[in-house]
């Protein structure tokens, strides 16, 4: 097999290690070209699945993979595939970077991977014990895999560690954020830095003197409100079930229900798994947490379909005014994410009614614009309403690049 010739020092892996799953993806720096993705499923049980994309052709296999150990083989194997693999040889990995969920308050920024942020990790497992492991073991297991390319931690949480008090304090005694650190903490941060950066460049603004609201819609969901480039309020908390209403999660709700079913003989573990994975949209709608499901049904006249729409803009709509209200001017208002990309006329019901705001949509812009990159304000708009696709794996890819050092060929 031929591949094509590169200048070396250029190759930065990104790896997303999930609880069951592994997703990768190899760019070409400083060019910001993506060469190829995989994701390998089922993670620890029977018939783990590889399915690899990229310049030179698509690869699929199928084999047991108990731990990340062998998801991780599984992945060096298909990238350096005789016949479909990316790379000639893992030494053309000059850099690997990681998401990782949490960073707590430690971490405002990516970081350079050594043995103190290996134990800040570990400290946060209490914070995102789902998430966290997995994302540790995929970096441990990197390393042995890559012991000379530098590996670089990108924090989901970093982005928000400029909030204030006044931000991320609850209404909580003290003791509970001095002892057990309870505190909005926010996530979707690399994705937020990521839109508003690019938002913010579209608009031939400079980001110092630019608001952003940013809407990741997604089935998970979250706002964050930029003042010259630093978050200064998110919709997620201390996990990311507070805030919005998403794909299966409730968001914000008055505390005193879950008293309320407990007392009637509901347990932690079913309140649990009913607000993180039977509410939001599946749950209002008892049809789909699918947006695509749910305009079809709501089309058909089914009224709770209709509801849970019409909820979920409320939601989003209700958020963006009391952003709006704290950082004084709104700039730009940027929609990403699945619904917030894809979402034509989900896009329509939030912005309905935000004239008064000074958002002012155009509707036929809108429509026409799609999921593409793209204003779809008035002219005349105080606010530029853009549409901007997401790519955390890039933005993860930057950051590593820009850490290491690394030659630009």
């Amino acid at each position: 097999m031929a591949f094509k010739r590169r200048e070396p020092g250029t190759m930065i892996l990104v790896i997303n290690s999930g609880s069951s799953s592994l997703k990768y993806e190899i760019f070409d720096m400083p060019r910001r070209e993506s060469l190829g993705r995989g994701s390998v499923e089922r993670i620890g049980g029977k018939g783990s699945v590889l399915k690899q994309s990229g310049w030179n052709g698509a690869l699929e296999l199928e084999r047991d993979a108990p731990s990340h150990a062998e998801a991780l083989e599984m992945m060096t194997g298909a990238l350096t595939d005789e016949q479909n693999g990316i790379i000639e040889t893992l030494d053309e990995i000059r850099g690997v970077g990681h998401r990782v969920v949490h960073g707590g308050e430690k971490y405002a920024e990516s970081v350079i991977i050594d043995d103190s942020v290996i134990l800040a990790i570990e400290e946060n497992i209490e914070l995102a014990p789902l998430h966290n492991p997995a994302n540790l073991t995929g970096i441990t297991e990197a390393q042995k895999l890559f012991p000379e390319a530098p590996q670089v931690a990108v924090f989901d949480t970093a982005f928000h560690q400029t909030l204030t008090p006044a931000a991320y304090l609850y209404g909580l005694p003290r003791e509970l954020y001095d002892t057990y650190r309870i505190r909005r903490y926010g996530f979707h941060g690399t994705s937020h830095r990521y839109v508003a950066a690019q938002a913010v460049k579209f608009a031939k603004r400079s980001p110092e003197n630019t608001n952003v609201i940013s809407c990741h819609l997604g089935n998970g969901a979250s706002i964050t409100a930029i003042d010259s480039g630093r978050s200064v309020d998110t919709s997620m908390g201390f996990t990311p079930l507070e805030g919005l209403m998403m794909g299966t999660r409730s968001g914000d709700l008055d505390p005193s229900i879950i008293f309320y079913l407990m007392e009637r003989g509901y347990t932690a573990e079913q309140l649990n798994q009913m607000l993180n994975k039977k509410s939001g949209l599946l749950g209002v709608s008892g049809i789909s947490n699918d947006l695509r499901d749910l305009e079809e049904a709501a089309e058909r006249g089914d009224r709770n379909a209709m509801e849970a729409l019409d909820v979920y803009a409320y939601r989003v709509r209700k958020f963006i005014g009391a952003y709006a209200a704290n950082i004084v001017k709104v700039d730009i208002l940027v929609f990403t994410g699945g619904i917030g990309q894809y979402g034509t006329r989900m896009r329509e019901r939030i912005c309905n009614r935000l004239e008064n705001l000074g958002i002012v949509m155009d509707f036929r812009k809108n429509l026409e614009n799609g999921p593409r990159e793209g204003i779809i304000s008035k002219d005349y708009s105080p606010t530029t309403i853009i549409v901007e696709p997401t790519n955390e794996e890039l933005q993860i890819a930057i950051d590593t690049f820009e850490l290491c050092g690394i030659p630009a060929g």
